[in-house]
């Protein structure tokens, strides 16, 4: 979807998962990093991929290719990957193995949702810059990216195949821990950059866009209006100092900390 959306997303984190040396795929994950433009010739970041570039290509290629970004975006952001099929090529393996370890069955689901996307989402979106896997300052500080910001909104895919219901069927569900990482995101922007005034998930699989006002969602969560300026500076507090003492200090002490709050 970020292919579809935006007209040069970045792949760094692809990039990044590559370099860390934890699948034995470098060559092929290179070659196709390189076919796609990211990387140069000695393997080093060149910058965003241009989707238009590609525009005649067919539907599975883009899938296979989403797959297997993807797989690479995970050997940065996971903390196990024994079970990644990255696991299952060499160091011998050209881009074509790679694209190849998405089965059909995972191809057909992948452009069912671009195509689902492209008439429920893309309709709804405000005009406006458009970013995918954009950082926030606070990212230093609690590592996180978020899936797309354009015009002010910033969206969250989910992709969960929703709650099931009694006669079998299933349904999109949304969560406060849902809400909770879209104000997290919001938070992190700590000198609004970004310049947020909605968030917004889309569920991939239902094609269900909904957004809120910022300001309208803190507060019916706060039950009083928020000064979201100065709920940053104490969220950055929390992270910086708070959290960051918390980390480090003993299992004793998180203990005694634990029952002095209750």
């Amino acid at each position: 979807m970020r292919f579809l959306i935006d007209p040069a997303p970045s792949v760094r984190f692809a990039v990044a998962g590559l370099r860390s040396g934890r699948a034995p795929c470098g060559p092929a994950g290179l070659e196709l990093l390189h076919d796609l433009g990211a990387v140069d010739d000695d393997g080093n970041h060149a910058g965003p991929i241009h989707p238009a570039r590609f525009r005649e290509r067919s539907d599975e290629w883009w899938a296979r290719t989403s797959y297997a970004l993807a797989l690479l975006v995970e050997l940065y952001r996971a903390a196990r990957v024994d079970g990644s099929r990255l696991m299952q090529l060499g160091p011998n393996s050209r881009a074509s193995d790679l694209l190849a370890l998405a089965n059909a069955d995972e191809v057909a689901d992948l452009i069912a949702m671009r195509d689902l996307a492209a008439t429920k989402l893309l309709p709804g979106l405000p005009s406006g810059p458009v970013g995918t896997g954009s950082t926030f300052e606070g990212s230093i500080d609690l590592n996180a990216d978020a899936d797309l910001i354009v015009g002010g909104v910033l969206v969250d895919f989910k992709a969960t195949q929703g709650r099931a219901r009694p006669d079998g069927s299933r349904a999109a569900g949304l969560t406060r821990a849902d809400i909770d990482q879209l104000l997290g995101y919001v938070l992190l922007d700590y000198s609004d950059a970004f310049a947020l005034r909605s968030v917004a998930v889309y569920t991939v699989r239902y094609g269900h866009y909904a957004a809120w006002p910022l300001a309208d969602l803190c507060a019916e969560l706060a039950g009083r209006p928020i000064d979201l300026a100065a709920l940053r500076q104490e969220f950055a507090q929390v992270l910086r100092v708070e959290l960051s003492g918390y980390r480090t200090a003993s299992i004793v002490d998180r203990i005694q900390r634990r029952v002095t709050t209750r």
